[in-house]
């Protein structure tokens, strides 16, 4: 990095003063924790001569603590796959069911949104398309932070809320499916990739609060990439060459996704033809099904993790479920 010449490729200089930051970041994380452990030792090997309950407590409840520093700093390693230190990108599309679809869908929203907030990542609303009566049709997030995709990954699937319809005259018990789409969010270089020739532009008015601005000037941008037809839309930004920005972002992460879901089909030697987005769920295949009646439950099918308490879920506490399914899949 003292070489002159490094700065001369600004676009890889970037790219590797990132990789150094991080680097510099774990390997301080663990000399705070290796301090930790001698502070502890030999407040430990000091109380020996002398018993007190009150420090042994607070002792205990230090090594409780770094116990759990520990914990959060070794499941870095279970992210060996491609992209885990990227931003994730996260998709939500209500299934059938209409309006009782599209609510349950607006309630994943908020319970992906406040466990960003729980987990320390950024997370922003990308775009999102309303339902008529309520709840929302589709919509994609953004959780920038390291580990991002490595977290939430594994929360790609069949969602399935089973309740009292807040929508019936009757109360009657009703089921609702909606499907999670989560995709690492790619570098940049990944855009170049893309022909402009492959791709159809639409302009619309942002849907939803934010000002005159939003709703009153076309800043929404459509992409639509003609080769394959995935489309894709944002309409956060104030600006149409933010959005733009934004929306080939998610376009380029799904791209990505399509290729690596093709692989995947050829390995298997199966047909690789697929396609991605709104309406391609298989509704039998649930990853988690959400019970609020006649019973509280929340279950991962594949890990066998449960919850008694929903609500606290839906609020967005989900640690024991990712943390879970990163495990299970090493």
């Amino acid at each position: 990095m003292k070489d002159g010449e490094f700065w001369q490729d600004h676009e890889q200089a970037s790219k590797l003063s990132q990789e150094l930051a991080e680097l510099k970041e774990t390997r301080e994380k663990w000399e705070e924790i290796g301090l930790a452990v001698e502070i502890i030792k030999t407040d430990v090997a000091g109380e020996e001569a002398g018993a007190d309950d009150v420090k042994n407590k607070k002792l205990a409840k230090e090594f409780g603590e770094l116990e759990k520093v520990v914990a959060q700093e070794e499941k870095k390693t279970f992210f060996a796959f491609p992209y885990a230190k990227n931003n994730a990108i996260l998709s939500i599309y209500s299934g059938a069911g209409g309006t009782e679809a599209q609510d349950w869908a607006q309630m994943l929203l908020r319970m992906y949104q406040r466990y960003g907030e729980r987990a320390g990542f950024k997370v922003k609303i990308l775009h999102t398309h309303v339902g008529q009566e309520a709840g929302i049709k589709n919509a994609t997030l953004e959780f920038c932070g390291a580990y991002a995709y490595g977290h939430l990954k594994n929360e790609s699937g069949v969602h399935r809320l089973v309740r009292l319809s807040p929508f019936n005259a009757n109360n009657l018990r009703h089921t609702s499916f909606a499907l999670v789409e989560v995709m690492p969010e790619m570098e940049d270089a990944g855009m170049r990739q893309i022909k402009p020739e492959e791709l159809r532009v639409d302009l619309f008015r942002s849907s939803g609060p934010g000002g005159q601005n939003v709703n009153k000037v076309e800043t929404a941008v459509r992409l639509t990439h003609l080769p394959t037809g995935i489309a894709v839309a944002a309409q956060s930004e104030r600006s149409q060459s933010s959005n733009r920005e934004q929306a080939m972002k998610i376009l380029v992460s799904k791209l990505y996704q399509l290729e690596e879901q093709k692989k995947a089909k050829e390995i298997a030697g199966l047909r690789a033809g697929i396609a991605i987005g709104e309406g391609t769920a298989e509704w039998g295949s649930q990853i988690r099904n959400y019970v609020l009646h006649p019973y509280k439950l929340v279950k991962d099918l594949r890990t066998g993790v449960e919850s008694k308490e929903p609500d606290e879920v839906l609020d967005g506490k989900l640690e024991e479920f990712v943390e879970a399914q990163i495990a299970n899949l090493h």
